[in-house]
């Protein structure tokens, strides 16, 4: 590749290059000078006329790596001109982009006007300093009593939902983007909801279900496609996220952030390594995919002096059911907590399968008690997750031993361990449930128990609450 080498000098921030050296996989491989910028955007005009999006991914020796958003299908070592625009990606914000669809990149897709932006913004975000983070601690309330009562979502929180192939987690992902409220508070709520790499069928399930519940005028999509070239994966939960942080530090808004499925953005982001020919970590993700992952995550939370607020619930399905699988076990070190989908539950016909054995929201106490849910929820919380636990490890036992063989207390904890799912966790789709109901049903299960085997409950709301009989 000698051909003649044409550089412009940076006018109104733009360089030019005209050799592509070389096109493998979604990345071209372009002759620059030193004037570029890691993460810039590029233009790519084709010989047809045709133009395209992308980014620099690494700049070395002169050469510039661009990942193309839209893919290199068509995109030809002679006849392409590569221009340098000396600037990020950015996504035009505006309060109006809520109850509307966009793509990947933030392009409306619903056939609506197009977006008249009160500002620009970079899709990477702006880092918060650490000192100006403010700690989660209001109660969002979801209507989903698995969440709300057992792994309570906090404002400004990371709690991923883990699911696995076939289990109904857009369902539920649905669902909690129609009910959450902040109660309490007469602050505006907003969701902003990423789809990556989905079924077209599933953007049609997404699109029908917040028309039909009415929720879709407070929900913003952004929606890409598996039929979509892999790079724009990357870019679709920054898109999403920018809009996120405008409504919640600029408009004051609660925004929680839904985004489905992280597992598609780590197969993408395997998928961009493997082009560049860098060395593999586990299982062939590359070894920066927790800092990558990390860039996404932390951009929740709450900040001082702001009345709005971005709380996350990214959903991402485990290979093979596996929880040890890189993806979750990355994102559990860097969210608070994990709700778990449980295939065996899902077979039995509860909705939602939610494990809550295996689920855990670490910030749930910052967001629970008087004031906030209701002052019997903690003490409620842990008598539930202890009788439940016993009446598993019973249920386990008498498929050794028989029931017969057990205590009349023993059979009194499998009823209990039976109720709370049929009754407690399994809901429908579309009940919505307030914290006073799902405390209330919570205390019916338990008084199956004998009142001396809630041991984890203080006397006063035993007292108050215990249904005798």
């Amino acid at each position: 590749m000698s051909a003649h080498i044409k550089d412009k000098k940076r006018l109104s921030g733009v360089l030019e290059s005209k050799e592509v050296m070389m096109i493998k996989g979604p990345l071209i491989f372009v002759k620059a000078s030193s004037g570029v910028s890691y993460d810039e955007l590029v233009e790519i005009e084709l010989s047809s006329g045709e133009k395209r999006r992308g980014r620099v991914l690494d700049v070395s020796t002169g050469v510039a790596v661009i990942q193309v958003f839209e893919g290199t299908t068509g995109i030809s070592t002679t006849g392409t001109s590569v221009r340098f625009l000396g600037k990020t990606l950015e996504l035009g914000v505006s309060e109006d982009m809520l109850g509307r669809i966009f793509n990947g990149l933030g392009d409306p897709i619903d056939g609506g006007p197009a977006i008249v932006a009160e500002e620009k913004r970079d899709v990477n975000g702006d880092p918060l300093n650490p000192t100006s983070r403010a700690y989660p601690k209001d109660f969002i309330q979801t209507g989903v009593s698995a969440i709300d009562g057992m792994n309570t979502l906090v404002r400004g929180q990371k709690l991923p939902i883990f699911s696995g192939g076939g289990l109904p987690h857009n369902l539920l992902a649905a669902q909690i983007a129609r009910q959450s409220v902040v109660r309490g508070e007469n602050e505006q709520f907003a969701v902003v909801f990423a789809a990556i790499g989905v079924k077209y069928d599933e953007f049609l399930f997404f699109k029908k279900f917040f028309e039909e519940t009415g929720a879709r005028n407070k929900v913003a999509m952004f929606v890409n496609l598996a039929n979509e070239p892999a790079m724009i994966r990357l870019m679709t939960p920054r898109v999403a996220l920018t809009l996120a942080e405008y409504l919640a530090y600029e408009r004051d808004m609660h925004v929680l952030a839904i985004i489905t499925d992280m597992t598609n953005y780590a197969e993408a982001l395997r998928e961009v390594s493997s082009a560049r020919e860098e060395i593999p970590g586990r299982q062939g993700y590359p070894g920066y995919m927790y800092s990558d992952l990390a860039s996404i995550y932390e951009r929740a939370g709450r900040t001082v002096g702001k009345k709005g607020s971005i709380t996350q619930m990214p959903i991402l399905s485990m290979p093979n059911d596996d929880i040890t699988h890189p993806i979750p076990d990355l994102t559990g070190y860097i969210t608070e907590g994990q709700i778990v989908l449980d295939r065996g539950l899902y077979n039995r016909g509860i909705y939602p399968p939610i494990n809550v054995l295996m689920s855990l929201s670490r910030l749930m106490k910052e967001g629970i008690g008087p004031g906030k849910t209701r002052e019997d929820h903690d003490d409620v919380y842990n008598q539930l997750y202890a009788a439940y636990s016993r009446s598993q490890e019973l249920k386990s036992l008498a498929t050794i031993i028989g029931e017969e063989s057990l205590s009349p207390t023993d059979k009194k904890y499998l009823r209990f361990g039976e109720a709370f799912e049929r009754s407690f966790i399994n809901q429908l789709p579309t009940e919505n449930r307030s914290i006073e109901e799902t405390l209330d049903i919570a205390w019916n299960v338990l008084s199956i128990l004998p009142e001396t085997e809630l041991t984890n409950v203080r006397p006063q709301y035993i007292e108050k609450y215990y249904r005798k009989g």
